[in-house]
């Protein structure tokens, strides 16, 4: 019968397993957002995932939106991240980069920038985090400030970036890369009607509104190849101030045309906590009637949900996050119904100049 410890070939990457470790910022990086021997070590571990999926990691100093927060636009970057890859492979496993940029979601308490977004609109009850120092163990909240309204300009630069990115991903030795459109940061702001009022060719309309993220799919696809990109959206998500009434058409749009595209995956992100709203049977049916590729379904997932969601043959898939965390052997774990242990300190979840709470957890001995 089929379930997530089957093998599974996605297109040409071939997987162990139809478990996905799912991306989760940690803050873990050193000055100039470089990925360390720690960093390495930690991916390493849970190299038993069918794939990883990387930390959203930033194309630009302009892109990031919280401190510590890895990037992919300097060499320095790349060389740590060859220390993770190198590691990951190592061990066996594939690894995959998302490609990140906040957009509106930032301050510039943490990169010295004003925000950009598709409007001068501010996200309403957002925050994002800075440590006062490089010993403090808590993060700072801080409001996020208002964006700059962006100019063709910028978008053109924002675009050449992901390129670049994707370029730099390849080189640091990555399986592929995957575009992040979830989540309320900027390519998910440009897909939506109430934090985009653009009345140029990137707004107004949802053909519109998906312009600058099919763009960018096809830059990363010419630079790249098809077989190496996915994306990541998150239409049932309404965080950071991103509720649009248009958003599940919108979403099947651009998933029609990323199906056009050939591209490697979507990665569905699903709402984790206790009472977010089910995704019915009949939305996953329509996606998979429209896109052709792998589906990658990511939040809150049970062992059991999970396999009746790849048995049912609606989702290829399945991504485990802070699961992952403090059980790096988590597919070990599953399949043998041993005990999952439990995050030790929550403070510990976000920065950090040491292993404590990050690659410190032991491997489940029977």
């Amino acid at each position: 019968m089929k379930n997530v410890f089957n093998s599974y070939d996605m297109k040409d990457l071939k997987l162990k397993n139809r478990i996905s470790m799912a991306p989760m910022t940690r803050s873990r990086t050193i000055k100039g957002e470089v990925p360390t021997e720690m960093n390495a070590q930690y991916y390493a571990q849970r190299a038993s995932a069918g794939v990883i999926i990387s930390e959203a990691t930033q194309i630009s100093l302009q892109g990031q939106g919280y401190a510590d927060t890895p990037g992919i636009y300097t060499q320095e970057q790349i060389d740590g991240w060859k220390k993770v890859t190198s590691a990951v492979h190592e061990e066996g496993g594939k690894i995959i980069l998302q490609l990140w940029h906040v957009g509106r979601v930032s301050s510039s308490k943490v990169n010295g920038l004003q925000p950009i977004g598709p409007s001068p609109l501010i996200a309403k009850d957002t925050q994002v985090y800075i440590f006062d120092t490089a010993q403090s163990k808590d993060a700072t909240m801080i409001p996020v400030e208002e964006p700059k309204e962006m100019s063709n300009d910028d978008i053109t630069q924002v675009i050449e970036e992901f390129r670049i990115a994707a370029k730099n991903a390849i080189e640091a030795g990555f399986d592929g890369v995957e575009i992040h459109g979830a989540n309320g940061y900027l390519l998910d702001q440009f897909l939506r009607s109430n934090s985009n009022r653009r009345s140029d060719r990137y707004g107004g309309n949802k053909e519109n509104r998906i312009k600058l993220l099919l763009e960018i799919t096809k830059e990363v696809i010419d630079e790249i190849g098809e077989d190496k990109t996915g994306v990541r959206l998150s239409p049932f998500i309404k965080f950071k101030d991103m509720d649009d009434p248009e958003i599940l058409d919108t979403f099947m749009l651009a998933a029609k045309e990323l199906n056009e595209l050939d591209i490697l995956y979507i990665h569905l992100c699903e709402a984790d906590w206790d009472d977010a709203p089910q995704i019915p049977e009949s939305f996953r049916k329509e996606l998979r009637a429209a896109f052709k590729n792998t589906i990658i379904a990511t939040g809150g997932y049970s062992l059991d949900k999970a396999n009746d969601v790849v048995k049912k043959d609606l989702v290829d898939i399945v991504g485990f996050g802070r699961y992952f965390i403090p059980n790096p052997d988590l597919v070990n774990r599953l399949k043998n119904n041993y005990p999952l242990a439990q995050i030790k300190d929550s403070h510990t979840l976000f920065g950090g100049r040491d292993e404590v709470g990050y690659s410190d957890y032991l491997n489940y001995k029977a």
